[in-house]
Formats: C-alpha cells, structure tokens, sequence
C-alpha cells in the first residue's frame, strides 16, 4: 500500500470511500427507520463533519432540515482542550429533534460542550451520530446513537479529517504512520 505525505507527516490508507459509503447507507437506513416519524434537524459540525453530513444527508429520505455550527478543539495532533465557537447555531432547536453529525470523536470534549449548549435550547431530543469513534481516547460519558466506525486511538486524515488544514479533500480515510 502506498504511503501518502501530508505536510511533514507519512499516512497509510485506513478506510476506503467504498467501505465508508457502505456504512453511511447503512446508518441513513437505520436513521430512516428510527426517525420515519419525525422531521429532524440534522446539525453538523465544521469543518470536519462536511463531507460525513453531504454523503448521509444524500442517503436520509425521510423530511430533515440541515444546518452547521463551527467549533474547534484542535491544533496540528493535539486537541488544545479548549473548545471555541466560530459559527453559532441559527436555527432554533426548541422542541425538535436535533441529530448531531460530527465526524469523529476522541475525547468527546466538543460534543460535550455542544450537547450543553443545545439543552440549553429545548430541543425535544438530541441524538449523535459520528462516523468514527475512539473508544480509548473517550474521556466524557456520552450517548452516542450512530457510530459509523470505532477506530484506535491514532492520528487519521481524510474524508474532512485534516493535518493544518489539508488533507480533508481525500476519499478514503489514512492513519499516520
């Protein structure tokens, strides 16, 4: 398998866009049954969620509403500990069901935060689906109701996972190396 170089860092490939399109089918489908009578307001988190929230947004058949806030946690490999809003919710959330899209949790530090805003607001539910999850890196105790794919707890690029800023544009998912 080929090594890819992002900035100063060697990745190899970890997930295919094949085997990550298959799992968002699958997800959207369980997300169609579960919901088949609510209209949910599908909330992504930027910038990594984007490519995640697109792909299933294509996949959920059942009235939805998309919207995004802006949060960041990280800088280069680390996350800084500090969660800052960038974009806020605009779209109010009082007495609906609110589906978190976020791409992949590691402490669970941002969800967090973003689960404490929101219930501020009323919502009737909030639910959370993530396309990967590190099990091992989890350091709040979080519901999470989709989980695409639970990976270790290593640095990943691709499909809106980036590396300062590059790398979200890839297809498949890469694990530094």
């Amino acid at each position: 398998m080929d090594v890819l170089r992002v900035n100063d860092l060697d990745f190899r490939q970890f997930l295919s866009d094949q085997d990550i399109q298959n799992r968002i089918k699958q997800i959207a489908a369980q997300i169609n049954q579960d919901l088949k009578n609510e209209s949910p307001l599908f909330l992504g988190i930027l910038n990594g969620s984007f490519m995640f929230a697109a792909d299933l947004m294509k996949e959920v058949s059942i009235k939805s509403e998309i919207t995004f806030v802006k949060l960041s946690s990280y800088s280069g490999l680390q996350s800084t500990g500090d969660v800052r809003t960038r974009i806020g919710l605009e779209t109010p959330v009082k007495g609906r069901v609110v589906v978190i899209v976020e791409d992949i949790i590691d402490s669970g530090k941002t969800v967090f935060e973003l689960l404490e805003i929101l219930k501020k607001e009323k919502p009737e539910r909030i639910i959370v689906a993530t396309l990967l999850l590190k099990p091992d890196a989890l350091q709040y105790d979080l519901e999470i109701d989709y989980i695409g794919f639970k990976v270790p707890n290593n640095f990943l690029v691709g499909y809106g996972l980036d590396y300062d800023g590059l790398g979200r544009n890839l297809r498949d998912i890469y694990m530094k190396i």
